[in-house]
């Protein structure tokens, strides 16, 4: 494997962890907070619900 290649992957390999770093907390944080919110629907779902029904009648 010559110079260029290695140094290629080594920065492929770099900026994939420092994405993780930046990213993982976020996620982390998304997936703690999408837990059940209990039966129906609510917020954007049910806008978005109640209009396609509204347009397919």
């Amino acid at each position: 494997m010559s110079r260029s290649h290695r140094h290629s992957i080594f920065m492929v390999l770099r900026i994939a962890a420092l994405t993780a770093v930046f990213v993982g907390p976020v996620g982390a944080f998304a997936y703690a907070n999408a837990g059940d919110k209990g039966p129906g629907m609510t917020g954007a779902g049910f806008v978005l619900y109640v209009s396609l029904q509204r347009n397919g009648g």
